[in-house]
């Protein structure tokens, strides 16, 4: 079987089993959303490595066909013995989500984050790895075709199977420079996040925490999360997307404005006809009504962080030249230990017990960077100018 399209679940079937004794495999999805609130699947691209049984190869899976049944992924997917790599795998493991009724494949390994551990800056792009790493180049001229039409063009076929293909050599090779600086497990600390539904979901109940809206009071907070809450799951019901229900700043003004009656709705500004009056007028009002006549004391509160302290700013640039250090000696993203966020908060919760459950406190977080800034806000530590170098010393 070479590099090739599937289209019949024998083929599919045929593949998996050569699969069974790799170590790893490929994946990429291709999709489109515009129109809807769930990713339409298109493709899904697969490779594997050279084992004993077969050679390497990549396929690209035809979910469209009528005679594919993409349900013996399943024993693939789940099996714990195999890797599945990914690279920038959030949009991948919504698919994920939907195509195993909510559960995500395990083990998983992003080399989009194995690649900011190793080096090789923040958050690149999978082109750029495949330069640096295969030395090659990547035609991206079909990324944005349309998957969902058939047939399949030949360009559109290499340009998909090319997405996994390459990532066989950018794994092994990351992974290799993962053991030899004993960074693996700083790797799978941080996916952990990704074999965890509930960061890939959205729940209604915390959508209005996405929604900006111009006002802090908490009758706007307890409309908005009310409203948020119900278009997320008439999304959800209909599948469309979110700003086909309503748009962002109409949730917004019509948490602002509260309105009581159809006649109010008039002064939202750009809410849809349909919306104004009749069964759709009655429905936001209601919502609205019933998110007002909640016991006060339950209203959410804009979240908002607690005010940074002036004096604290010089303590902050001395803790990013602390963090510039860290990071360049490991050579690491300044990012990825922490961020501009993470330093204050460690500044705010100086004297607390608080300050050791902060992210910069935990795994190998603390260990290059977190106890160090323990250290520096103690006196244990300080910068010092040494031949015109900054230089750490402890005292």
């Amino acid at each position: 079987m070479s590099d090739r399209i599937l289209t019949r679940t024998q083929d599919l079937e045929d593949f998996c089993a050569l699969c069974r004794d790799a170590p790893y495999i490929t994946v990429d999805t291709e999709f489109l959303r515009e129109k809807t609130y769930f990713p339409q699947l298109c493709l899904v691209q697969l490779g594997k490595p050279k084992t004993a049984g077969s050679e390497e190869m990549a396929v690209a899976v035809d979910p469209l066909s009528e005679d594919m049944n993409l349900s013996c992924l399943e024993g693939l997917f789940f099996n714990k013995d195999i890797v599945k790599v990914f690279h920038a795998a959030r949009q991948d493991l919504e698919i994920m989500l939907q195509l195993f009724d909510g559960r995500l494949p395990a083990p998983l390994f992003d080399t989009q984050v194995a690649a900011m551990v190793t080096g090789y800056g923040d958050q690149i792009g999978y082109q750029s790895l495949v330069k640096q790493i295969c030395n090659a180049e990547i035609d991206k001229s079909n990324q944005y075709t349309n998957w969902s039409r058939r047939p399949l063009s030949k360009d559109q076929i290499e340009y998909a199977i090319a997405d996994v293909t390459h990532l066989r050599k950018i794994y092994e090779t990351l992974y290799a420079q993962l053991q030899s600086s004993g960074r693996k497990d700083w790797v799978y600390e941080e996916m952990a996040n990704l074999s965890d539904p509930s960061f890939i979901q959205t729940d209604p109940k915390a959508a209005w925490e996405r929604v900006k809206i111009r006002s802090d009071k908490p009758k706007a907070m307890v409309v908005l999360k009310a409203l948020a809450a119900w278009r997320e799951i008439e999304a959800v019901a209909k599948d469309r997307p979110k700003h086909f229900i309503l748009k962002d700043d109409v949730i917004g003004e019509l948490a602002k404005q509260s309105p009581k009656r159809e006649k109010d709705l008039e002064h939202i500004r750009g809410l849809p006809e349909k919306y104004r009056q009749g069964e759709h007028a009655k429905t936001l009002l209601g919502l609205i009504k019933g998110a007002l006549e909640q016991p006060k004391e339950t209203w959410p509160k804009k979240r908002q962080r607690n005010a940074f302290a002036q004096e604290l700013i010089p303590a902050l640039e001395m803790l990013k030249m602390l963090l510039k250090i860290q990071a360049s000696e490991h050579g690491l993203v300044p990012r990825l230990l922490a961020s501009n966020e993470d330093l204050e908060e460690f500044l705010m919760a100086a004297g607390d017990e608080q300050q050791n459950s902060l992210k910069i406190m935990q795994g190998w977080r603390k260990d290059i960077f977190g106890s160090y800034a323990k250290d520096m806000s103690e006196g244990k530590l300080v910068l010092c100018l040494q031949d015109n170098q900054i230089v750490l010393k402890r005292i």
